[in-house]
């Protein structure tokens, strides 16, 4: 005899398995997009880790100027009497000061974006573990039961992993 699971079961079980996936989705579109905007910002730039400086493409050397707590970023500055006698320079900075890198101290999940993203990843999460739960209640009996409190455990467990790195990081 084979286990009939109710159509109501599968259809919260595959929603709440969606509302997964859109949470994973938007985690990774954010993180995507902050690392986009940081490849933008230093297009063309080459970072030296070992020697701790940015290298431009005509090869001059951005130092590290300061380090704003308060901000939480890094400042890299070239000379400005290197960059204002620079043939490229319209292309690179207007700055008469010579171009300045913004690399910041904390990770994606610490900026405001990171932390908007990590929010809506909670809520969908938080979602579908409620829709879960509700019909775990309505459906408690036979193979319904272990479906759903499988896929319960698996999106709280989640849910609680999410939350609790969001958790971890400044600002939060």
């Amino acid at each position: 005899m084979r286990p009939e699971l109710h159509w109501e079961s599968l259809i919260a079980t595959g929603y709440a398995m969606l509302l997964v996936v859109i949470a994973g989705a938007l985690e990774w579109m954010g993180r995507h997009s902050h690392q986009r905007a940081g490849r933008f910002h230093t297009g063309g730039f080459r970072f030296q880790k070992h020697l701790d400086h940015w290298e431009c493409p005509t090869g001059i050397r951005l130092l590290r100027a300061e380090t704003d707590n308060d901000l939480r970023v890094i400042r890299y500055r070239a000379p400005a009497r290197t960059c204002n006698g620079c043939p490229v320079k319209a292309n690179c900075t207007d700055s008469d000061n010579g171009r300045e890198i913004e690399v910041p101290l904390d990770p994606w999940l610490s900026t405001e974006i990171g932390r908007f993203h990590r929010g809506l990843s909670l809520a969908l999460l938080f979602l579908a573990a409620l829709i879960l739960a509700v019909e775990l209640l309505r459906h408690d009996h036979g193979t319904e039961r272990w479906v759903l409190a499988g896929a319960l455990t698996i999106i709280s467990v989640l849910t609680v992993n999410v939350a609790q790195e969001l958790r971890g990081h400044p600002g939060v």
